[in-house]
């Protein structure tokens, strides 16, 4: 038996917004549901936010979000600073988006576009760990950790 685990997204307002640009990052298919696809009327302020959300690359990324209802400030709910201080992560986040990819160029590719009006906390570069490693914090909160996979040169700790 297999298990898909899928990083569920919670926005304020740019759902759609944000999973248009990981459309555009990591390629495949986009889905966008709206309040108003699901039967609230028109006419009411939200109607047309994201309710369901979903991108499914063939490559295995996948990702969903949603707008919360009422929100409009943008961002990723929840979201907080994550910065490096001594050598060390420091974050106010829960959750950070974890890929790896078997090479570092396909890496460098993903890592190019999410750092676009990004805050990067750590440079994508080799680690004690992997051929290639690195973190930032996209332009809508989602604080991402890039990793060239283990077996693709990296060194086991």
């Amino acid at each position: 038996m297999s298990v898909q685990t899928t990083t569920h997204l919670n926005f304020r307002g740019d759902a759609r917004e944000a999973l248009t640009f990981y459309q555009s990052v990591f390629g495949g298919h986009l889905v966008i549901n709206t309040y108003a696809d699901f039967g609230m009327p028109p006419e009411i302020p939200g109607s047309d936010k994201v309710v369901f959300g979903l991108v499914a690359a063939e490559n295995g990324f996948r990702v969903m979000g949603y707008d919360i209802p009422g929100l409009t400030e943008g961002g990723i709910a929840g979201g907080g600073a994550t910065r490096r201080e001594n050598g060390t992560t420091v974050t106010e986040q829960s959750v950070f988006v974890s890929i790896s990819a078997p090479t570092l160029e396909e890496l460098q590719r993903y890592w190019d576009a999410l750092a676009v009006d990004a805050t990067v906390v750590e440079p994508l570069a080799a680690s004690a760990w992997s051929a290639g490693f690195g973190m930032l914090t996209d332009r809508f909160g989602v604080t991402w950790s890039v990793s060239v996979a283990a077996g693709s040169g990296a060194r086991a700790i």
